[in-house]
């Protein structure tokens, strides 16, 4: 069994979760009228994703909501959603694409009317869920959820309708989807193509526009190609005579500037030498200084010894002085000698008293003359004398001094004279290094500035270069500035290799000009718009090929659903024929029962012709032939149902009267049923119009379908109820909400009734 069970929770007269567990091949669900038994079979489609609301008994999906009801303490309150669950047995596979044993799929409804689905749990979409209830032939809608009203409607349906409910009960929905998504998708890749094959249109002048200009750009780039291979050679050789020339001009440079740097320090030795002169000078000052002062000296010095001769004058007069008062002194002396010897002469004469008085007084007079000359004379000489010896002795030692000075002055003279003739041959000898030096300076400097003037000029050279860089690159590309970096070692300064690069500038140049006059400028850009263009023209040819491929594998696609489609449905009418017509048997006794394939038009007309067949029993004389009817055909094929009952002359549809509608239509459902056995099959009261002996026949057939399929059952039919494994009795309480009871056979019949 693939139907395990089924859950709501709120939805219509159910207020409260309520759930049926599907045990046995055959389930029946009885109730009163009104009692909300449909609703369990409006819960099947609307689980399965039904989504006309009106097919459910409702204008919003609010509708399906419990919406409260009752008085009291047990009334129900208003729910806010929604919920059918419904679990299968996945054990044999029954979805293929689920590797689940158990599968549940859920649909729940808000107030807002929102809608949540989910499989196993998790919410998917609507669509997911088709596709999988599609794979185990289930639907929302179909031949396998059939209430009392709709089992007529497979009789009163229009042929395409009918051809629609046969195909959908053969499992042909999986192919029919398979086709019409095929249909759309070559309806959109024709619609593609021709939008392609229009854009193409619009393009195709743009690239006539743009190959002329590409033809003028190809022409430009030729030019380009040689202006690049002319810029690689003429740049390659530049910038290795640039190189080249720096490190010739590097090289001569070296020797100069060193000795440059030589001569500069040579000169600042000569010119410190030169500097030394003022030392001369000042020297000379010093001479002439050290003149004055020995001229000073040796003044003072004559002064001095002329005073010293003075003073030895002025002594030897002091001496001379006191010699001559000691000489006088020593007279004195004599005379007083004399006298004395006198006084003892005249005393031992003593006669000459009168001569020594006078002695007496000679004597006195002597001495004290003596006193006199001893104690001025003598005393100022001596002092003199003393005074001029301290003076003489001061005289002395500056003379000493200045004789000393004298002899140190010279000496310093004669040096600083023998130092002022060494420092002029000194200055001769450094003037002439200076005028050496500078004079080997200027040829230095010279040959530099000549060095100097050669890299100028190559600056210049490699200015032009960098320039000629730029405008190389700017003009014919960057492929033009990837030139070889390592020409032959020795030519790049050659005499020859110059005129070379002066007749490749010159071509150069031309080139130039014929690239502008060839419109090279924006060449690129236009290049790369047609070849833009160009790859997106041939994009859409491909892309119209690559359509071509899809809608003929679509045609073909198309073509083997509809040959697969046609084979199978022919192949299910002629079962379903079998079944109808073995069934049709068993409930009348007899007679003829067929699906046939008709056109629309055909249906219409032979309408018209049976709306006579009441009246005439054969065929009508004149009446059109099936060729000339075939040839009016023109609408799309439907199925149509023929019926004629045993003993009776009854013909068509329109003739069966209610019951014989009714068992018409359920054995058509049943030899559906039977030829593609759905996995369950929900039979809402679409036993009701049938008599005690029918309704046994369709137990018989119920029961034989149950081998097939799980069988759902509502109804008020004892012998249908007979059939049934488990019985669930659906009652309403006072506050409106239904209930489900499992009970017995006994008790189902009460509560049916």
């Amino acid at each position: 069994m693939h139907l395990k069970s089924l859950e709501v929770s709120g939805f219509k007269s159910f207020a409260k979760k309520a759930s049926l567990a599907f045990t046995t091949p055959i389930t029946g669900i009885v109730g009163p009228n009104g009692s909300g038994k449909s609703n369990i079979a409006e819960s099947f489609r609307f689980v399965l994703g039904e989504q006309s609301i009106k097919s459910l008994r409702g204008r919003r999906g609010e509708d399906m909501i419990w919406n409260g009801g009752g008085d009291g303490a047990s009334a129900a309150g208003r729910a806010n959603r929604a919920s059918v669950k419904l679990v299968f047995d996945n054990s044999k596979r029954l979805f293929p694409s689920i590797d689940f044993d158990e599968v549940s799929i859920e649909r729940v409804v808000h107030r807002d009317n929102s809608n949540e689905y989910l499989l196993n749990g998790s919410q998917v979409r609507l669509k997911d869920i088709v596709e999988i209830l599609g794979s185990a032939h289930i639907g929302a809608t179909g031949y396998h959820i059939i209430s009392q009203g709709e089992a007529d409607r497979i009789l009163s349906a229009s042929i395409r309708e009918r051809r629609e409910m046969i195909e959908d009960a053969l499992g042909l929905k999986v192919y029919q989807w398979k086709k019409l998504e095929s249909m759309r998708k070559l309806e959109r890749t024709e619609e593609n193509m021709k939008q392609v094959e229009s854009l193409r249109r619009e393009i195709a002048p743009h690239i006539r526009f743009l190959k002329k200009q590409v033809e003028k750009i190809e022409r430009a780039e030729e030019l380009r190609r040689e202006l690049i291979q002319l810029y690689k050679a003429y740049l390659a050789d530049e910038e290795a005579y640039i190189r080249a020339e720096r490190e010739s001009i590097a090289a001569a440079s070296a020797a100069p500037r060193k000795e440059a740097a030589d001569l500069d320090r040579e000169l600042e030795s000569a010119k410190k030498i030169l500097t030394g002169s003022k030392g001369s000078d000042a020297k000379s000052g010093e001479v002439v200084g050290l003149e004055s002062r020995i001229k000073a000296v040796r003044a003072e010095k004559d002064s001095i010894t002329r005073e010293l001769g003075r003073i030895e004058g002025e002594m030897n007069a002091c001496r001379r002085a006191i010699d001559k008062e000691k000489e006088k002194q020593k007279r004195d002396e004599f005379k007083t000698i004399y006298l004395k010897d006198l006084e003892e002469a005249v005393a031992s004469a003593e006669i000459f008293q009168t001569v020594k008085e006078v002695i007496s007084s000679l004597r006195a007079f002597i001495s004290r003359h003596r006193q006199s000359v001893d104690s001025s004379v003598i005393a100022d000489s001596e002092k003199e004398i003393e005074a001029l010896s301290r003076e003489k002795a001061g005289l002395e030692s500056r003379l000493k001094d200045l004789i000393e000075e004298e002899s140190r002055l010279s000496k310093e003279y004669e040096s600083l004279k023998a130092s002022i003739e060494k420092d002029k041959d000194t200055n001769r000898d450094a003037e002439k290094e200076v005028f050496r030096v500078i004079a080997r300076q200027n040829e230095v400097r010279s040959a530099l500035a000549a060095l100097s003037g050669r890299s100028a000029a190559l600056d210049r050279i490699e200015a032009d270069f960098k320039r000629e860089l730029g405008e190389a690159a700017s003009i014919a590309g960057r492929e033009a500035v990837e030139y070889d970096r390592a020409p032959e070692a020795g030519r790049a300064s050659s005499a020859e290799t110059r005129q070379e690069q002066e007749e490749r500038r010159r071509k150069i140049e031309k080139h130039k000009v014929r690239l502008e006059d060839a419109g090279g400028a924006g060449g690129a850009e236009v290049m790369k718009e047609y070849k833009e263009t160009e790859e997106r023209d041939a994009f859409l040819a491909k892309e119209i090929v690559d359509l071509e491929k899809a809608r003929e594998e679509l045609v073909r696609l198309i073509a083997e659903l509809d040959a697969r489609l046609d084979m199978e449905f022919k192949s299910g009418i002629l079962k379903i024929n079998a079944e109808f017509q073995k069934l049709f048997t068993l409930m009348f006794g007899g007679g003829r029962a067929e699906l046939s394939v008709v056109k629309e038009a055909r249906r219409r007309k032979k309408s018209e012709m049976e709306e006579l067949d009441e009246a005439l029993s054969g065929d009508m004389p004149g009446a059109p032939s099936d060729a000339e009817m075939d040839a009016q055909e023109d609408g799309p094929e439907g199925l149509e149902v023929s019926v004629s009952l045993p003993r009776k002359k009854v013909k068509g549809l329109m003739m069966l009267s209610g019951g014989e509608r009714a068992l018409t239509s359920i054995a058509l459902l049943f030899a559906i049923s039977q030829v593609n056995p759905p996995p369950f099959i929900i039979l809402d009261e679409t036993d009701a119009a049938l008599d005690e002996a029918n309704s046994k026949k369709y137990g018989d057939m119920i029961a034989d379908l149950s081998r097939r399929s799980q069988l759902i059952l509502i109804t008020h039919n004892r012998e249908t109820m007979s059939r049934a494994g488990v019985i669930y009795g659906v009652t309403m309480g006072s506050d409106g909400a239904s209930r489900l009871l499992s009970i017995a056979f006994e008790e189902a019949v009460a509560v049916a009734k």
